[in-house]
């Protein structure tokens, strides 16, 4: 697998001296597993207390992790969202944000999250010695889990700081406000077989 740094929307707060990466693997045809790296000062991030791991809606209002899936040819997508708390949520629509309706999965997502880098990460996370990782295990839906098919991602990430204000991170963004949803931004190809491949545009 292979880390793709996210990048912080023009118009979000200062960075700093965090950095965010994320890696996606097709483990099978029905199943993805996904990593995101936030390594740095992370006292400058906003985590949430991890709870019981249910189900909820607007995660994206605090710190959260999110991946939207597309299956080429079907119109509409997936969004997932995977909060540090073990909250989760999965919306399906059948447009660019239309349609949105609780996506119904085969299993819930299994989370995981670990608040020191293990050794050996490649990428641009290497060396890091103070970073936030979150795993996800994520079981796709009919047609999703059409094995013949490559998927389109987009990876990305809201980040809560200090003072509450909200940062933006993604693969790709597009000019404008940040927008998640716009179809430039499902800019990593998962295929069949689950080889990874580079996106079109890689801003690593």
């Amino acid at each position: 697998m292979t880390y793709h740094a996210l990048l912080a929307h023009p118009s979000s707060p200062a960075a700093g001296e965090l950095t965010l990466a994320a890696e996606a693997q097709r483990l099978r045809a029905d199943a993805l597993t996904l990593r995101f790296v936030l390594s740095g000062p992370l006292q400058q991030v906003r985590v949430p207390a991890e709870t019981s791991g249910a189900r909820a809606d607007e995660l994206w209002r605090h710190t959260c992790f999110e991946a939207f899936v597309a299956l080429q040819g079907v119109p509409g997508y997936l969004e997932f969202n995977f909060s540090p708390s073990l909250a989760w949520q999965a919306y399906r629509f059948s447009a660019r944000r239309v349609g949105m309706t609780p996506a119904e999965l085969p299993a819930p997502p299994v989370l995981t999250v670990g608040h020191r880098e293990r050794p050996g990460v490649p990428g641009p996370v290497r060396g890091a010695d103070d970073a936030l990782v979150l795993e996800a295990l994520v079981c796709l839906p009919e047609p999703y889990a059409d094995g013949g098919q490559p998927l389109q991602l987009a990876l990305s990430a809201v980040l809560e700081d200090a003072t509450g204000a909200l940062s933006y991170w993604a693969l790709r963004h597009v000019p404008g406000r940040p927008d998640f949803h716009h179809p430039d931004a499902f800019a990593l190809t998962l295929d069949a077989l689950g080889a990874e491949r580079r996106p079109v545009t890689d801003p690593a």
